[in-house]
């Protein structure tokens, strides 16, 4: 199964334009659903993901997620989530709960995940046949410091926080729009509150509304060249040069010590941005096309990313993960691509890396699944992507009856690839190492189901805009015989597509 997506399933939507009459509503709504889809096909031949993300989303609290399979052919479905109604905030273990952009709720929780999956499980949504993976549920990020709520000692994260992005941000998702890329046709779902007086009638006109939308055409969107040109020179790092091999060869003296046997830090570059976030997504997906694209705006911050790397997916009870690990830059050629490949493949360090992290996949996945059934599905291929390319494994294994997404969470998080091993030291060499909260990087990226199936991305090739700023981070994997130089340059290879998209953006395209 190579180039995870966010919907994997190939299985084809119903025909009828609306999935349910007003007699299955009542049925449905009889029977205490909380939530129930109505459906409209539309064609739309004549549109992208992108076009429909611009004329029906295109603002706050909307998202936009597509994949590329294999590293070459775009998957079947795209994702667009129109404007979310509520959206929910962890800052540590405060809950902030905002509807229709009012604070209406703000507590202190004793278990902030367990507490997630109370809200996802308090919506009853029927599972009807024919549609795709994701109709709807809870989407955003988890931050790299949610790891206080699995290791309470990894809690007291005493860093600066540079941008102050909430450790958890939820939207619900209930309306969205689910692209078939193959057929050229879209199919826009609006989940109706079968308690709120006209419901079927309210959701129909706001299916006829979106309709509409798309048939008109959606607003000019000029281009917004600045003229600006720039390079990589103008991000401006957390550290000098210097003092990434210096923290390097810090790394270096506890892995010799026996403390650990990889550790994976890593640098943040910023720089001015005054252009469309929306452009940098459009420069990514044509440079950079990964197993999950995104785009998400979060109102004071946007988030694009085109991550090549599964945190964890939950499909029908199996639980995967895809460790990342050994890199190589691009080649020139077709040729030069090959023996790159070959050269990476045979390199001890890479292999060693790799095979460690195949190790801590398998015990993580191994924490949450039924006995016997973890296995290494995949091991030791290459995926090529714009500027790099990685050997990748895949591990599975069929999740314990009575657990949830959140357990899968608790046991993957965050993924070795951005951490190290032991993990728990090697996060502990990290808030000792970097300068700055990670924020979101390195956390996770994706939706969880209404019926408990999720698909997360780990949040790295992946660019964080905030109050006129731009921020890509890059790590490196650290053992016990990097070379520091060595190290710079791969966290910097990492970032190219990035910077290369934020120029196109800013230049205008």
């Amino acid at each position: 199964m190579r180039g995870a997506c966010y919907l994997s399933s190939p299985r084809d939507f119903p025909v009828p334009a609306d999935l349910i009459s007003r007699e299955d509503f009542d049925a449905l709504a009889a029977q205490g659903y909380t939530r129930i889809p109505l459906v409209r096909e539309v064609f739309s031949d004549l549109d992208t993901p992108l076009s429909v993300y611009l004329k029906l989303a295109d603002g706050a609290y909307t998202f936009l997620f597509e994949s590329v399979e294999g590293g070459a052919t775009w998957g079947r479905h795209s994702i667009i989530g129109l404007p979310a109604r509520r959206v929910y905030r962890l800052r540590g273990h405060t809950l902030e709960v905002e509807d229709a952009g009012e604070v209406i709720e703000r507590r202190e929780l004793a278990d902030p995940l367990a507490e997630i999956e109370a809200l996802r499980a308090q919506y009853r949504v029927p599972q009807l046949p024919g549609l795709p993976a994701f109709t709807g549920g809870l989407v955003g990020y988890f931050g790299f410091e949610s790891i206080g709520y699995i290791e309470p000692q990894l809690a007291a994260w005493d860093r600066p926080d540079e941008l102050g992005t909430p450790d958890v941000l939820l939207m619900l998702a209930e309306e969205v729009a689910v692209f078939d890329n193959l057929k050229g046709r879209l199919y826009l779902i609006v989940h109706a509150d079968p308690a709120q007086p006209q419901a079927y009638a309210l959701a129909q006109r706001r299916l006829d509304a979106l309709t509409h939308r798309l048939r008109q055409g959606g607003a000019a969107y000029p281009p917004l060249g600045l003229g600006t040109v720039l390079d990589e020179g103008d991000f401006k790092s957390s550290f000098t040069r210097p003092e990434f091999e210096a923290m390097v060869e810090r790394a270096k003296a506890y892995i010799r010590a026996g403390d650990i046997f990889q550790v994976v830090p890593s640098q943040r570059l910023s720089v001015g941005f005054n252009a469309r976030p929306v452009d940098v997504y459009r420069a990514l997906r044509a440079l950079n096309p990964s197993p999950y694209m995104y785009f998400l705006d979060l109102g004071r911050t946007q988030i694009v990313g085109s991550s090549p790397e599964i945190l964890a997916r939950l499909k029908d009870g199996t639980v995967v993960v895809r460790p990342l690990a050994g890199t190589r830059r691009r080649g020139a050629s077709e040729e030069e691509d090959r023996a790159l490949e070959a050269e990476l493949l045979a390199d001890p360090k890479e292999r060693a890396e790799h095979v460690m992290l195949i190790d801590l996949g398998r015990n993580d996945v191994g924490r949450i699944s039924q006995t016997g059934t973890v296995e290494v599905s995949e091991s030791f291929a290459i995926e090529r992507y714009s500027h790099v390319m990685h050997i990748v494994s895949q591990v599975q294994g069929k999740l314990r009856a009575g657990l949830s997404y959140m357990d899968v969470l608790k046991a993957t998080f965050p993924a070795g690839t951005v951490s190290g091993a032991p993990k728990i030291r090697a996060l502990e060499i990290i808030q000792e190492l970097e300068p700055y909260k990670r924020n979101i990087y390195a956390g996770a990226i994706g939706w969880i189901g209404w019926w408990g199936d999720a698909d997360t991305a780990i949040a790295i090739r992946t660019a964080v805009i905030q109050d006129g700023r731009l921020h890509v981070q890059a790590g490196a994997g650290i053992v016990y015989d990097s070379d520091p130089a060595t190290e710079w340059e791969e966290t910097m290879n990492k970032g190219r597509a990035l910077f290369r998209a934020v120029a196109q953006a800013v230049r205008g395209l």
